[in-house]
């Protein structure tokens, strides 16, 4: 794509610079919804629409496609993909984390990579505040009152005395710290290439270089995973990083759950070094019946379904929709991927 500032007609073989042919393969749902279609038609006027299922059949020939809107495809099946469409020159991920799209055949074909960046970013972070609130009120030990009909007041926590460190500063790490800190909850951060010292401007987060890390675990009170999935960060959360954490801290993870040893994790929540965890992503997902997870008191679970709303589907169509008219244009995409950095 050419930078906005020099914009002529789109590289597209279609009509007025549009894609020829779009793929589509299911995103947040088994169908597409007719609006989105539609959206999509509009925004790519001419352009033949293909739809890919979960077991890797099209509906049409993928030799003159030109844009994949990519959901939750496994990595081989989207190799097998690209095999057989060798016109393709740029893929909409319509998740953030792009992984198991920047495989080595994609790499090989230097196509443009765009991700979801932002679309679910307000969810995510309601979910950690909803976390934080349970914990800090004491949420699960007032309910295993009610269960027990036992009439027990508890001693509770303001956010006003609660750290939140935030591993990770992106779309999603700087929305869960504007929604801390509009609760009073003070706010420290990691980021990549972040200087440290530096501020988050809209939340007045204190935001760290990455190898302060072990600062950031020994203030929180709660540890906000929300680091893209990296070979830097793969492993990220282990023995080192749990001996470094505040006695008593709680781990929040909203980001993958490769970043994550599980089995670290779970004899430090056994032997009472954490003060829990809520974990919304596993490492094998479905989490198995049989991980010494679920039998943890001090453990919140919940199935992948941090990110989910009832307005992600309509802002993912229309980012990647916006990007087509971009496309078309010959404009700057939204949301490039730099495959150097996996994010």
């Amino acid at each position: 794509m050419t930078d906005a500032s020099t914009a002529g007609p789109g590289p597209g073989a279609g009509p007025d610079g549009a894609p020829a042919a779009i793929a589509l393969t299911p995103i947040l749902a088994a169908r597409w919804r007719q609006r989105d279609l539609d959206a999509i038609r509009d925004a790519a006027p001419g352009a033949r629409l293909v739809t890919i299922g979960f077991d890797g059949h099209a509906d049409g020939p993928l030799d003159d496609v030109e844009v994949m809107l990519r959901g939750r495809f496994p990595a081989d099946q989207f190799d097998r993909i690209l095999g057989r469409a060798p016109a393709l020159r740029w893929v909409h991920s319509a998740t953030a984390g792009v992984e198991r799209v920047l495989t080595p055949a994609s790499r090989a074909r230097h196509l443009v990579i765009t991700n979801a960046r932002g679309v679910f970013s307000q969810p995510i972070a309601e979910y950690v505040l909803m976390m934080i609130l349970a914990v800090s009120r004491r949420l699960p030990s007032l309910l295993e009152l009610q269960a027990e009909r036992t009439w027990q007041p508890l001693e509770s926590r303001e956010l006003g005395d609660v750290t939140v460190g935030i591993v990770g500063y992106g779309s999603i790490g700087s929305q869960v710290a504007e929604l801390a800190s509009a609760f009073g909850c003070r706010v420290i951060a990691t980021r990549r290439r972040a200087d440290e010292g530096a501020t988050g401007a809209a939340s007045g987060a204190r935001v760290l270089a990455p190898d302060a890390l072990p600062e950031l675990l020994a203030e929180s009170d709660f540890v906000v995973l929300a680091a893209p999935l990296t070979p830097d960060t793969t492993g990220l959360f282990g023995e080192a990083a749990i001996a470094a954490l505040k006695p008593g801290a709680w781990v929040i993870n909203v980001a993958r759950g490769e970043l994550v040893d599980e089995r670290a994790l779970a004899r430090a929540l056994r032997d009472g070094r954490l003060g829990g965890a809520v974990l919304d992503t596993f490492v094998d997902e479905p989490l198995p019946a049989s991980s010494p997870l679920y039998e943890l008191p001090n453990v919140i679970l919940t199935p992948h379904t941090s990110w989910s709303s009832t307005r992600v589907m309509d802002r993912s169509v229309d980012l990647f929709c916006d990007n087509l008219r971009r496309y078309a244009a010959g404009e700057s995409l939204l949301n490039v991927v730099d495959p150097s950095a996996g994010y």
